[in-house]
């Protein structure tokens, strides 16, 4: 039996109580000392909470024996309730099923408009323990109660497998191409979550339904129309870009140095475009971007010159030649715009063309005479009317002869989405720096910025202005000024708006803590920062793990496991991670991947050998190592786990035929009956149709 200790407001103790000790107890700003010198007790001792005390339990636990009884008649420490309130742990775990426990849960009244997408489950770790909008087709009850969160990673895990009657033996028969989707069961109209019920789903997958209460369908970003998807592991551990309030709804905001940044004075050359890059952005390649041995198998394609360039090493400048400090590094930079005009469906040509010095000096401005009739001036855009081409002789082979003879193997052309300008100039050269390319689309390519919008963001200036349409010198001046400002504040300048902030970067920088978990009073909570682990694969240091206070690396889906677990708890002694562990783990498993043959094959890591398994017992291993993982969190977890994406194998050889199409297409002299791949209308819906299927994954959200 537990005597306790209370305390009245004559500061008589009740005489019912009969225990010594030497205590002193705070009441309001007093501290009030009991000397009682008789023989300690051999029972425990509690204090509870008593209106005129305000003492709780949890301060008991701050009172702690500093010297045995018998060396001191100071046998007990002495504390204040203010710094007992300051080492305060975190408070008691609500009870399970009562009203203080956090859940996330799913209305079916809510209004679905959509699959909920890869980003929404990234958005829902952020806005428990960080900031944000609460999601609108989940509900939160008891933030501040959640302790920790855990989210892992499943790629190859697809929908069909929870199916009652699927048969594992027979699965990967199923077709694979883009007209059928055998392995996405929901509709593209069926937006709703599919309850799980454990009679109605595999044996080796019963234990999701005691985790998990539904099936979630999930959709990874991309773009069907281009072909393309984003990486789910980078759209999980990347946070959009935090914005001030107060700049929200006014139009283009100037760029801000974020918090920390240091310029970092780069060379113009850095920035060059490489030839992998020329093909990806549509780019005509220049014979010295094609190896030695090759170059003699091309013919020029009628009409386009290649400047004087053989190899590209004629670039380069004795360091001895260049001025300490130069950021143009010996080159001459020179900034290029055209102006076209339409002389046939989706045909342009050029009717005017500017180049402009590094100093701003305009060394060649001309208009050009088409050879075709013109259907369209397109002057709201070119500025070109008909009465200004109207007494022009110039041809576009004057133009070409002209530039040869100013572009030479230190030249670098500047300008912006260049590969339209050259192809109307039908010129190529192999020394380019594009600003489309240096400043990213913030949702990836092949979207691109328009230079109207980057000069307001970052030059903090309107261009193009009117109804006179563009100036090709004004435009040109623009991208020299973006170029030079690149170089001044370094490679990351207008990379991190698009690129967004490092998940765990951000909880570590505005994670919140609620009194539930150590934190104050204050509504809202406080910004504390929370401790993360990435346990992946490889070396989580290489890619965005690097970010999380713990980075986990593993060979195994046994040591992913074990690494979520040693996360959680924390190591015994504290070697590394504290004991009690972090509060956000994020860990991918990868052999179901790998024998699914998802497995990306530019990665630096060989997947492991899976011969001797079959699908069932992979999945079924799979299953067992989530449940362990779930059965060792401690309460108040938040716990996800999600595919990424479905199926990208039909879709990354389509991707891989059209890269070689285009490849062949661009070089020069190329024969549309000597290419060795055909890309057509027929393959291009194929790969809508792969993507499509790629772009669905799965998800399941459920709380410890």
């Amino acid at each position: 039996m537990e005597d306790t200790i209370t305390h009245s407001e004559d500061g008589i103790l009740p005489d019912t109580l009969d225990i010594p000790v030497d205590v002193a107890l705070q009441i309001d700003d007093h501290t009030t000392t009991f000397d009682l010198d008789i023989p300690p007790p051999q029972i425990p001792v509690e204090l509870t909470e008593d209106a005129s005390t305000d003492t709780t339990t949890s301060e008991a636990s701050s009172l702690k024996r500093s010297k045995p009884h018998d060396e001191t008649d100071e046998g007990w420490q002495t504390v204040d309730r203010r710094s007992a309130k300051k080492s305060k742990k975190d408070k008691k775990i609500p009870a399970p099923k009562s009203s203080n426990y956090p859940s996330i849960t799913f209305n079916y009244n809510a209004k679905l408009q959509s699959k909920i997408a890869l980003d929404s489950l990234r958005n829902l770790i952020l806005y428990i323990f960080a900031e944000g909008t609460a999601p609108q087709w989940v509900s939160i009850s008891q933030r501040p109660q959640f302790r920790k969160i855990v989210a892992i990673m499943v790629p190859g895990l697809e929908e069909a497998m929870f199916k009652q009657d699927v048969d594992f033996s027979t699965y990967n028969d199923l077709p694979l191409d883009g007209h059928q989707k055998p392995r996405v069961l929901t509709s593209p109209d069926d937006y709703y979550p599919r309850l799980l019920k454990k009679d109605e789903l595999p044996d080796i997958l019963k234990d999701f339904a005691d985790m998990f209460p539904h099936l979630w369908p999930v959709k990874t970003p991309g773009n069907e129309k281009y072909g393309t998807i984003r990486s789910p592991l980078g759209t999980m551990l990347t946070a959009p870009v935090d914005k001030p309030k107060e700049e929200k709804g006014r139009g283009i905001q100037p760029a801000k140095e974020p918090k920390g940044w240091k310029d970092e004075r780069t060379r113009i050359t850095e920035f060059l475009t490489m030839p992998e890059d020329f093909q990806a952005n549509g780019y005509v390649l220049h014979p010295a971007c094609i190896p030695a041995e090759r170059r003699k198998n091309y013919q020029d394609s009628e009409g386009w010159v290649h400047t004087n360039v053989l190899n590209l090493s004629d670039r380069d400048v004795p360091e001895e030649e260049i001025q300490q400090g130069s950021i143009t590094a010996g080159r001459e930079v020179l900034a290029l715009d055209c102006e076209m005009c339409m002389t046939g469906p989706e045909e342009f040509s050029l009717t005017r063309v500017s180049l402009v010095n590094w100093d701003g000096t305009v060394i060649l401005d001309e208009l050009v005479k088409p050879y075709k009739p013109i259907l369209d001036y397109v002057t709201r855009f070119s500025g070109i009317t008909e009465q200004m081409l109207a007494p022009v002789t110039t041809t576009l082979q004057d133009i070409q002869a002209k530039l040869l003879q100013i572009l030479h193997p230190r030249t670098i052309l500047v300008g912006h989405s260049l590969d339209s300008d050259l192809k109307a100039l039908q010129l190529t050269h192999p020394f380019i720096v594009d600003t489309a390319i240096l400043f990213p689309h913030n949702r990836g390519p092949p979207l691109k910025n328009s230079l109207k919008f980057l000069t307001q963001r970052f030059l903090k200036r309107e261009i193009q202005k009117g109804v006179a349409g563009h100036d090709s010198i004004e435009d040109a001046k623009a991208c020299l000024d973006l170029v030079k400002q690149k170089c001044e504040k370094g490679k990351s300048w207008g990379n991190h708006e698009s690129q967004g902030e490092n998940l765990f970067r951000r909880l570590t920088r505005v994670g919140k803590s609620y009194r539930a978990n150590g934190g104050v009073e204050a509504k809202g909570g406080i910004n504390s920062g929370k401790t993360s682990a990435m346990v992946d694969w490889g070396d989580p240091m290489k890619g965005a793990g690097a970010a999380s206070t713990f980075p986990i690396g593993c060979k195994s889906d046994d040591e992913v496991a074990d690494g979520i677990l040693r996360a959680v708890r924390g190591d015994s002694i504290s070697e590394e991670i504290p004991f009690g562990g972090v509060d956000f783990v994020f860990a991918r498993f990868r052999e179901l991947e790998a024998f699914q043959g998802w497995w990306n094959r530019n990665s630096d890591l060989m997947p492991p050998d899976l011969s001797g398994l079959s699908l069932e017992a992979c999945v079924q291993n799979l299953t067992q190592r989530i449940k362990r993982v779930y059965d060792s969190l401690p309460p108040c977890t938040g716990f996800i786990v999600f595919s990424g994406s479905g199926d990208p194998r039909e879709m990354a050889r389509l991707q891989a035929m059209q890269a070689q199409f285009k490849k062949e297409y661009n070089m020069p002299g190329s024969n549309w009956d000597e290419l060795s791949v055909r890309w057509t209308d027929r393959e291009n819906q194929e790969l809508k149709k792969a993507v499509g299927v790629a772009r669905n994954g799965i998800g399941f959200i459920g709380v410890k």
